[in-house]
């Protein structure tokens, strides 16, 4: 049975861990979210973690069974709409309901915690397979685009060129 909490300081490793694990090296490729192939690398750190969840209006919300962390997401108030960011789910786990599970939560929380009603999310524009789920999941692209972040090391380092982060937002309620 799947299970929804908030993280606390303790958890900052196993997200990190879980993170890494969904995006980087070989372990991501059991899964469909990998970005191994165009970067190499870390995906986060403790420090940034531990930042993102101190900072005020952010927080990562788990997904867990048996109190085995399976996915997470973090969550950023911006304004009069919310950042879902650092979505992960456990790449031996992955297609089995939790990611859908868990960002459904994230977006009820983001509704009845914050009283907002748009969430925005941002996806490398060549990661087609998540593009398409994240269109199955209601979110639609906007005319926003942002640099990909080359000149910071800490978040991998790509081996192409052309890599674009897309702008996603969904729409959770009628106001």
């Amino acid at each position: 049975m799947l299970s929804y909490r908030l993280a606390i300081e303790t958890d900052i490793t196993a997200i990190v861990s879980l993170v890494d694990s969904a995006y980087r090296g070989q372990s991501s490729r059991q899964g469909w979210t990998t970005e191994a192939d165009f970067i190499e690398g870390q995906r986060t750190d403790f420090d940034e973690v531990a930042s993102l969840m101190a900072a005020t209006d952010s927080c990562f919300l788990l997904c867990e069974n048996e109190q085995r962390l399976l996915a997470s997401v973090q969550l950023k108030k911006q304004g009069k709409r919310a950042y879902l960011g650092m979505f992960a789910v456990d790449p031996q786990h992955q297609g089995r309901g939790a990611g859908g599970a868990l960002l459904q939560k994230a977006e009820e929380f983001v509704m009845q915690q914050w009283q907002l009603d748009t969430v925005y999310i941002s996806v490398i524009s060549i990661r087609l397979e998540l593009i398409n789920w994240y269109l199955r999941q209601g979110y639609v692209k906007t005319a926003q685009q942002r640099p990909f972040p080359y000149d910071q090391p800490r978040f991998g380092i790509p081996t192409r060129k052309d890599l674009v982060l897309e702008i996603f937002e969904k729409r959770l309620c009628e106001t």
